[in-house]
């Protein structure tokens, strides 16, 4: 089935990490289509100018066919200027990349694609792609918990730079990315080199999408192939990063793999229990959830309080019905939350513990 919503991308990443290189090189990949960019400012967008056929006001044409336009007014209208211009044939793309700048958390764009009325009709999230400094890292992560967000929201982090450091220092670096994000897969990218053909199609949430990569999306690559070995219950965490880290311990993650299928009405008082008291401080909520009397799962995704619609999954193959869920918070701790997820284990929820599920 064609998938009539758009595809959009968010990249993100710290500063200095490398957001223009890595731009550059997608731009410059013929084999990723036609791409509309959408930055701050053309100025800081720092655009290789050999890519360039055409500048206008508003957009600049390159190349490859691809475009690029700085955002008018807020971001909303900039996308619906966009997808007008594309719907009376103006231009022509085939899905969007938003670049945000070094501080930007990620949350607030993921909600106005889901909270706008046009654009969550005529828009998907695809990814989000966070980039990471190998030489400066660490040091940013301590020092920026922006830095700490956009790892913690990412669905596929690049690891930028690896070739002007040590690889034991790359190594403590990924130990400590997923530490604050387990199910985020890891790639290295030195210049934007051999990147532009995995940064699409990340999220589960598209038709089409099969098993292999709704599980991967849920759990990790790392991790997805223990989702299928008889894995059941809390997940053990990654390693974290051995040295002082203020802003890392912040950032809390459980996971839990269900052999039942859950009655709707526990799912239902799970979420609305975690949600309603903790919501603000919910980074990420994703999994693939078996419901009691019915047959297929669904995959949904929610980001504070804000969630797209449940994406049902009617030809998932074979017997496997486990149902792999997810949590990424800030000032949640990971017991907090596997408390949370006890809720689902033991398949009820007690009212009077509901103002204890998910303490500070």
């Amino acid at each position: 089935m064609t998938d009539p919503c758009l595809p959009v991308t968010l990249l993100t990443g710290f500063l200095g990490a490398g957001k223009t290189t890595l731009l550059n090189a997608i731009l410059s990949d013929a084999s990723s289509g036609r791409i509309a960019v959408i930055v701050n400012e053309f100025g800081e967008a720092g655009l290789d100018h050999d890519l360039i056929t055409e500048v206008s006001e508003e957009i600049v044409l390159m190349q490859s066919g691809c475009l690029c336009c700085s955002v008018r007014g807020d971001l909303a209208r900039t996308m619906a200027e966009l997808l007008d211009k594309r719907d009376s044939g103006e231009l022509v793309f085939d899905r969007v990349v938003i670049e945000t700048t070094g501080l930007a958390d990620p949350a607030p764009i993921l909600q106005t694609l889901l909270i706008d009325p046009f654009l969550a009709r005529a828009t998907r999230m695809d990814g989000v792609v966070t980039l990471a400094d190998a030489a400066n890292g660490h040091a940013t992560l301590d020092a920026q918990f922006e830095a700490i967000s956009q790892v913690a929201m990412a669905d596929l982090i690049v690891l930028s730079k690896t070739d002007l450091v040590m690889q034991d220092r790359v190594r403590d670096l990924e130990k400590r990315l997923r530490g604050i994000n387990p199910s985020a897969r890891i790639i290295h990218a030195v210049r934007g080199d051999g990147v532009s053909d995995k940064i699409w199609s990340l999220s589960a949430l598209r038709k089409g999408a099969n098993p292999t990569d709704v599980l991967s999306w849920t759990m990790g690559s790392e991790r997805g192939s223990d989702a299928l070995a008889n894995l059941s219950g809390l997940a053990d965490p990654p390693p974290q990063h051995s040295g002082f880290s203020p802003h890392d311990s912040r950032i809390g993650t459980a996971s839990v793999i269900l052999d039942d299928p859950i009655p709707d009405a526990i799912f239902d008082a799970w979420l609305d229990t975690l949600i309603g008291l903790r919501g603000a401080d919910i980074l990420r909520v994703k999994g693939i959830v078996f419901l009691e009397e019915i047959e297929f799962p669904f995959v949904f995704h929610g980001v504070q309080h804000v969630f797209d619609l449940p994406v049902p999954l009617k030809d998932w193959p074979g017997d496997d019905r486990r149902s792999r869920i997810v949590v990424i918070a800030r000032d949640i701790s990971r017991p907090a939350l596997q408390r949370s997820l006890d809720m689902l284990r033991a398949r009820q929820v007690p009212l009077a513990e509901q103002d204890e599920v998910v303490p500070t």
